[in-house]
């Protein structure tokens, strides 16, 4: 499939002469007319590459940038402003905005190409990652599907958790990592055999033995994967205790990192909220009244449950969620 170019541009001439330099090297060009068209033309065909002229009508290509590069759908793919400014201001508005480099008007060919060529290598470098994602991803969501009664906690872990950050204030990067660890927080649950993992009474020491590895296994399946690097202190943290008494590593309270006990206050609610074949799911406000008295007895961070609570509240009612 030949690689798709979005050129954007509203001067006729200008679009035409993009198509020109860039139509005989084998890229697909597609065009649009001004910033509002753009964002209709990128939702359309998914270009690999977008080439955006700053000054036009409506929707102005810094704007356009901004939006794509706030879209988790659209962030990774490289936009470059194409502009006969020279402001400076203008530029540090692009670099704000997310664009991935420039180029000044009149275009020269070669650096044009040059550009298109080195951002087009690292896309195909982050779509490899992408997919490894996604991978992982499927493995974690087939690892849910062996439990009847845990149906979409990892979507809600991670909708929640990402809700939370943000609530808190975690930069963008630790918001995503929230988001990716809800998914894959229990993926090291795939070593644990079925008939402990789905045992409806009270496991043995050496069943719970078993079970409580899955952090450390879930950590040693995705520390390969480099841009995980912030998932990882949640996968193996998010059954810590701020008292100690959690695992694997029973670390104390500001010991466990933030976006883990963040997990841990998610996790411990969707799973009461949850019914399960030895117990009937608590209301959200009697999971609160309890996860209350934990926060009491030291086991979790009294500044991130109150947060979640708020979060709850903020949201017009306390829904249930469920989860493990």
């Amino acid at each position: 499939m030949a690689t798709t170019i979005l050129v954007v541009d509203d001067e006729l001439a200008n679009r035409e002469l993009m198509i020109e330099l860039l139509q005989p090297e084998g890229y697909k060009i597609v065009t649009a007319v001004d910033g509002q068209a753009a964002l209709e033309e990128f939702r359309r065909n998914q270009p690999d590459l977008v080439l955006l002229d700053i000054m036009m009508p409506r929707v102005d290509g810094v704007e356009v940038c901004r939006r794509l590069k706030e879209n988790p759908e659209s962030r990774l793919t490289p936009i470059v402003l194409v502009t006969s400014l020279s402001d400076k201001a203008d530029r540090v508005r692009g670099i704000e905005a997310g664009a991935d480099d420039f180029l000044n008007k009149p275009v020269d060919r070669l650096e044009l190409l040059a550009r298109v060529r080195s951002l087009l290598s690292l896309k195909a470098y982050t779509d490899e990652l992408e997919r490894a994602e996604l991978v992982l991803f499927a493995l974690a969501r087939s690892i849910e599907g062996r439990d009847p009664y845990t149906g979409g906690h990892c979507q809600r872990l991670s909708n929640y958790s990402e809700r939370l950050g943000r609530r808190i204030g975690l930069p963008v990067e630790q918001i995503t990592a929230l988001r990716r660890g809800g998914i894959v927080h229990d993926i090291g649950k795939v070593a644990v055999p079925d008939a402990i993992l789905l045992k409806p009474g009270k496991l043995t020491p050496e069943e719970r033995k078993i079970i409580n590895q899955h952090p450390e296994v879930g950590e040693s399946i995705c520390a390969p994967l480099k841009s995980f690097h912030l998932v990882l202190p949640i996968i193996r943290h998010h059954h810590e205790k701020a008292d100690g008494s959690g695992y694997p590593d029973g670390l104390k309270g500001d010991q466990i990192p933030l976006t883990a006990r963040i997990m841990t206050v998610v996790d411990v609610y969707d799973a009461l909220t949850t019914k399960r074949p030895y117990r009937d799911a608590s209301s959200a406000e009697k999971a609160l009244e309890l996860m209350g008295q934990e926060v009491e007895k030291g086991w979790w961070d009294p500044h991130v449950f109150s947060e979640f609570r708020n979060l709850l509240t903020a949201r017009g009612g306390q829904s249930s969620t469920g989860g493990n």
